[in-house]
């Protein structure tokens, strides 16, 4: 019997920096609730545009726009285009987004959330180190069960990552009464904070709502920013905004596949770039799917169809792949089995190495796929440190003064004041996608050059030599190079 599964979903940056305190973190998010594939099934005689059901059962309508969320309203939609790209962005995420919310009966606006943590940007990373859609901190995403290893970084996973956020959303409006505001500030800031800022205002004899509480600056704007997406979405003509055609209607599909398997060549047989399967599968770190006996993987709902042919060739197991490891001071054969999730055993015998001895400077064949680590450019926030000056940050990041006073809203005759968080590349939530790439691994088969790799990922031979700190153009199959691709 083929295991060969295709499932159909319905799927669709101010950094989430707070920690979940261990008590709120149930045996129901961690086991009961865990990270499940659900067919969600709506029957709707025309497919609905996904602002529109938004508008339709919003819970907040009465929201007081104070000056601060006409600052945001003024500063999202001031370049209507680079707004209308911006919810663009959402397009395979956030009808899983609306779907999960539903389950929860969880205000449906908490789907803007991800607009201000990432720009709906699965690769995003903060400069504190909170990644993904939801921009998770480590121990948070620990704490909700989202797995990293050598392979894998479920922050980074769009869809897992969602269902994680929306368990954990689901725990703090229950925890403040169902208040949307306390939910948001606890999301920003933690539930501890809250609940410690809640307490002094009850001693004082004081309103506790989101207004009367005392917050950080980071916190006090994040409600702001909220209100400010709620009101350019709901009244979109208002701002000149054109909503993009997103609908609540399917759009990717889950593909189960057995083996692990290489992205380049599922994109080869998709006929797709391979930076989309990356967008949609941004969990996968390296440039294959752990070695396991299937691999999951989500593509538009059009590609489905590429799985049904008996001729499909992913409807077998797939072959192991092999890769070259150079041999450092410090390897032994555990921690590289370890690493590389096999076994002792097999390295020996692939190698036929009669003792555990292993010579730096020597290869190894290893049975599995890639090697190395991953690593993001996070691209958009530098601290003022000392002697730092807006002149010489532009010379650093090699762009001009005035982009930076306008990114940042800077008094040019002003000081830079230590500490200060400036935007690098983006324009608060707009993010230069150009400046922001995804460096990937890429195992050189036979009859591989550089000009072919350059070609298949549209870069240039320069920035791989670059990237790899390379002198010459020989390559040899086995060797694992760097490639810095577009992470859109």
């Amino acid at each position: 019997m083929e295991r060969f599964i295709v499932v159909l979903l319905f799927f669709s940056v101010t950094s989430c920096q707070s920690l979940i305190n261990e008590e709120i973190i149930s045996e129901e998010v961690q086991k009961s609730d865990e990270i499940q594939d659900i067919i969600v099934i709506e029957n709707e005689i025309e497919p609905q545009l996904i602002w529109d059901h938004l508008k339709k059962n919003a819970k907040n309508r009465n929201y007081k726009i104070n000056n601060t969320a006409q600052k945001y309203i003024y500063e999202y939609t001031k370049n209507t285009y680079l707004f209308e790209k911006y919810l663009e962005r959402s397009e395979y995420y956030i009808y899983y987004v609306v779907q999960e919310l539903k389950k929860k009966d969880l205000p449906l606006e908490f789907a803007f959330i991800p607009f201000i943590e990432s720009n709906y940007d699965p690769f995003s990373i903060s400069a504190s180190g909170a990644v993904g859609l939801w921009q998770f901190m480590p121990r948070t995403g620990e704490s909700l069960g989202l797995n990293k290893t050598w392979w894998i970084e479920e922050r980074h996973d769009p869809f897992k990552s969602t269902k994680a956020a929306i368990s954990y959303l689901d725990i703090l409006y229950k925890r403040f009464d169902e208040d949307m505001y306390l939910t948001l500030a606890a999301y920003n800031a933690g539930p501890s904070y809250i609940d410690k800022q809640i307490k002094r205002n009850k001693r004082k004899n004081k309103p506790s709502d989101y207004w009367s509480i005392k917050l950080s600056k980071e916190t006090q704007n994040y409600i702001p920013k909220f209100i400010a997406i709620n009101e350019i979405i709901f009244n979109n003509e208002k701002y000149n905004i054109t909503l993009p055609e997103i609908y609540m209607e399917q759009v990717v599909a889950k593909i189960v596949i057995p083996g692990q398997i290489e992205i380049l060549a599922l994109s080869d047989h998709l006929n797709m770039k391979p930076e989309l399967i990356y967008k949609l599968n941004a969990g996968y770190t390296k440039w294959a799917s752990p070695p396991s006996y299937e691999s999951i993987f989500y593509l538009p709902i059009e590609k489905a169809e590429f799985f049904n042919s008996n001729n499909n060739e992913f409807k077998k197991t797939n072959d192991i792949n092999w890769l070259t490891h150079e041999i450092v001071n410090g390897d032994n054969l555990w921690s590289l089995a370890r690493k590389y999730d096999t076994e002792v055993s097999i390295i020996k015998q692939v190698n036929y190495l009669q003792s555990n001895l292993l010579k730096p400077g020597s290869n190894l064949l290893i049975p599995v796929s890639k090697n190395n680590n991953e690593y993001f450019v996070p691209f958009e926030m530098h601290i003022v440190s000392e002697g730092d000056s807006i002149w010489s940050i532009s010379r650093k990041y090699n762009i001009s003064v005035d982009d930076i006073i306008e990114m940042n809203n800077l008094d040019p005759n002003k000081f830079l004041q230590l500490g200060q968080q400036l935007s690098i590349g983006n324009k608060n939530i707009y993010r230069n996608i150009d400046s922001k790439k995804r460096t990937i691994l890429y195992s050189v088969k036979q009859g591989d050059n550089l000009y072919k790799i350059a070609n298949i990922f549209d870069v240039k031979v320069e920035s791989i030599l670059k990237i790899n700190k390379l002198d010459e153009f020989n390559l040899i199959p086995g060797q694992i190079i760097k490639v810095s691709i577009r992470a859109f």
